[in-house]
C-alpha cells in the first residue's frame, strides 16, 4: 500500500497518559509516548510495525470516525476513576480537549461507537487538531447528510420506535445527520409515500427500522419511483429497469431480519446505524416476479415454493402467536410432508460468476461481485433474446418437488448462520435455484437440518441446485395441452393416466382437483403458482459493506485500504 502523508503529528494527553497522535489521509492512530522515546532514539516512525499498536494504541482508519468535537478540560484523572491528591495546577486548569467518535469492532461483526479524548496545553493546537480532522472528514463525500426514515412500530416485537429513539438516532446525532421521520400507519404506508409524496432531492439516502417486511416496502416504492422518474416501464417484461441512485440503511428490528443479517453479518441496530454513518455503499440484485406477462412484485432474498410457502400460509393464520408462529407452522408443515407437481425451465449463469457449490462465500469486496459491468449488460442482452438465440440455452427439468427456492442471497440468518445457499453472492446477477425432488420425511429432515451446521446440504442425491439469470415454474395444472401430448406419445399406462387425469382436473365436482403450493416472496404470500423470475443486476444499493473477513478485524491498515 502507497504509504499517506503525515498531515499532523503532536504529543497530546488521553485517559492512558501522554501519547504520540498522528493524522494522515488515510488513519488517526495513537501510543503512548514512551514508544515515542524509542523512536526518538535514533528509529524512523513506521506505524505499521506491531509495536506501534501495542497496548495503550490504536490505529483509525479516517473513514471510520465518526465524529469530532471540542469538549472542555477535565481532569486527567477522571476517565480511569483516579483521585487526585493535589490540586491541579494553573496549566491543567486552562487545558483545551476535542473528542473523537470512532468506530470499534466486536465480536460477531458487531460494532459500537467508542470514545477518546485528547488534551491540549494550548487553545490554538486544539484547534488546529480540531480543524485538521473536520477537514479529512469533509472530503469523505459518501457520507449522508440528511435521511428519510421509516419506521414500522408493529413489526417483531413491537420495538422499532424504541429501537431507534435509543440507539440509532443519538448516533445520527452525533454524525451530524439531519433526519425526517415518518412513522409508519398501516401496511404499505411506506411505499405509497415513496412512490408519489416523497422529495427524494433532498436526501442522501432512506432509512427503514422493522423487519425484511419494511424493508420489502421501501423497496418497492423506491424502485417504482425511480423507474418512473426515468420512464421505464416495470411492467415491460423486456425493459432494462434504472438503478436507484438513492442507498437504503436497515435497522434491524424484526422476527428475523434475513437482508440485514446477510448484507452486514449482525442484527445490532447500532451496527447498522455505524454503517449508515460512515457512508458505506453495497449493490444488491433484484428478482422481478411475473405471472401470465403481469408484473407482480420484487424480491431480494428468498423465493420459496412448497415447504417454504405453505409454511408462511400456515403461519400467517397464527400471527396472534408473534415470532414462535414459525416454529408450530414449520413443524406441522414438515409432517405433511405435500409435494407438488410442475415444471422449472432454467436459463445457466456464465461460469465466470461461479457455483452455489464452489464454497466461495460472497464477503466485503468480492471480487465476483466487483466484475466489470460487461456482466450487466450481457443480464439484460439475454433478457431481450429470449425469443432469439438464447432461448436454445433453456434447461427444463419436470418432477415432483417438496421444495423450490431461489436465493438471491445466502439468507444467513442467527437460527441459520450459513443460510439456504452459502455461497450465494448479492450482486453477481444470478439467484441460486434449489430444486428438492420428492424424498422420505427422514431425507428431507436431513437435508433441512443441514442448514444449521458445517454440512453441504446440497449433496443430496434428491438436491438439485444451479446458478441462472432467469427461471421459470410452470405447476401441473397449468400445463399446455402440448405438454400433454407429448408424454401420452410415450405409450405407458402413466401417460394416459395423466392424460385423462388433465381432463378431470378441468372439473371440480370430479373432486380431484390438485393442491398447489403458492410463493413466499420475502416472507410474504405471492398466491401465484406459475411465476417467471428474471435477475436485475445491482438494481439497488444498501448502507452496507458486505460480510467482513475476521482477518480485516485484526489489521488496520487493511480497512484504510477498503
Amino acid at each position: 500500500m502507497e504509504t499517506q502523508p503525515r498531515a499532523l503529528c503532536s504529543q497530546l494527553t488521553s485517559q492512558h497518559g501522554l501519547c504520540d497522535v498522528t493524522l494522515t489521509g488515510a488513519f488517526l492512530s495513537w501510543k503512548e509516548a514512551e514508544t515515542c522515546r524509542r523512536r526518538a532514539a535514533g528509529h524512523a516512525y513506521d506505524p505499521r510495525k506491531a509495536g506501534a499498536f501495542k497496548k495503550g494504541g490504536r490505529c483509525v482508519p479516517l473513514c471510520e470516525i465518526v465524529a469530532v468535537q471540542e469538549t472542555e478540560g477535565e481532569d486527567p484523572g477522571a476517565d480511569t476513576g483516579e483521585r487526585r491528591s493535589a490540586p491541579r495546577s494553573p496549566a491543567e486548569c486552562n487545558q483545551h480537549a476535542f473528542t473523537v467518535s470512532y468506530v470499534e469492532r466486536g465480536r460477531k461483526h458487531r460494532w459500537q461507537c467508542s470514545e477518546v479524548t485528547f488534551r491540549c496545553t494550548e487553545s490554538r493546537l486544539c484547534l488546529q487538531w480540531l480543524q485538521a480532522i473536520k477537514e479529512q472528514l469533509a472530503l469523505l463525500t459518501t457520507r449522508p447528510k440528511r435521511l428519510l426514515v421509516y419506521i414500522n412500530p408493529y413489526g417483531g416485537k413491537q420495538r422499532g420506535k424504541r429501537i431507534y429513539e435509543q440507539k440509532v438516532a443519538p448516533i445520527f446525532c452525533r454524525a451530524s445527520i439531519s433526519t425526517d421521520v415518518i412513522v409508519t400507519e398501516r401496511a404499505n404506508h411506506a411505499r405509497d409515500h415513496l412512490k408519489t409524496e416523497a422529495d427524494l432531492q433532498k436526501y442522501d439516502g432512506i432509512v427503514c427500522v422493522g423487519g425484511d417486511g419494511m424493508f420489502s416496502e421501501v423497496m418497492h416504492g423506491l424502485i417504482s419511483r425511480t423507474q418512473r422518474d426515468t420512464g421505464a416501464d416495470q411492467n415491460c417484461s423486456g425493459e432494462t429497469l434504472v438503478e436507484c441512485s438513492l442507498r437504503v440503511g436497515i435497522i434491524p428490528a424484526g422476527s428475523t431480519d434475513c437482508v440485514c443479517y446477510a448484507t452486514v453479518g449482525s442484527n445490532d441496530p447500532v451496527t447498522s446505524a455505524l454503517h449508515i454513518v460512515v457512508g458505506d455503499s453495497q449493490p444488491m440484485d433484484v428478482c422481478s416476479i411475473r405471472a401470465d406477462d403481469t408484473f407482480l412484485r420484487y424480491s431480494v432474498s428468498l423465493l420459496g415454493y412448497g415447504f417454504y410457502g405453505d409454511m408462511l400460509t400456515d403461519s400467517e393464520r397464527k400471527r396472534w402467536m408473534g415470532p414462535a408462529r414459525y416454529d408450530l407452522s414449520g413443524v406441522k408443515t414438515f409432517l405433511s410432508h405435500r409435494y407438488y407437481e410442475g415444471t422449472v425451465s432454467f436459463l445457466l449463469a456464465d461460469s465466470n460468476v461461479g457455483t452455489p457449490r464452489d464454497k466461495l462465500q460472497c464477503r466485503s469486496g468480492c471480487n465476483i461481485c466487483q466484475q466489470p459491468s460487461a456482466d450487466k449488460r450481457l443480464c439484460g442482452k439475454e433478457d431481450r433474446a429470449l425469443d432469439g438465440e438464447a432461448k436454445g440455452a433453456w434447461q427444463v427439468i419436470r418432477g415432483k418437488f417438496l421444495a423450490i427456492n431461489a436465493a438471491c442471497m445466502s439468507c444467513a440468518c442467527p437460527r441459520s448462520p450459513k443460510g439456504l445457499s452459502p455461497s450465494a453472492h448479492l450482486a453477481n446477477g444470478t439467484v441460486d435455484l434449489i430444486l428438492v425432488h420428492k424424498c422420505s420425511r427422514l431425507d428431507f429432515f436431513r437435508h433441512l437440518l443441514r442448514h444449521t451446521n458445517k454440512d453441504d446440504q446440497f449433496d443430496h442425491p434428491f438436491v438439485e441446485v444451479y446458478r441462472v439469470r432467469q427461471f421459470r415454474f410452470t405447476p401441473r395444472c397449468q400445463e399446455t395441452a402440448s405438454e400433454l401430448e407429448l408424454e401420452l406419445r410415450e405409450g405407458d399406462g402413466v401417460g394416459r393416466a395423466r392424460f385423462f387425469s388433465q381432463i378431470c382436473r378441468k372439473h371440480p365436482a370430479c373432486g380431484c382437483m390438485p393442491t398447489h403450493s403458492c410463493w413466499n416472496c420475502d416472507g410474504e404470500i405471492l398466491p401465484h403458482a406459475g411465476i417467471e423470475v428474471r435477475v436485475h443486476c445491482q438494481l439497488i444499493k444498501l448502507f452496507a459493506r458486505g460480510i467482513e473477513e475476521q482477518t480485516v478485524f485484526d489489521d488496520p491498515y487493511t480497512l484504510c485500504a477498503i
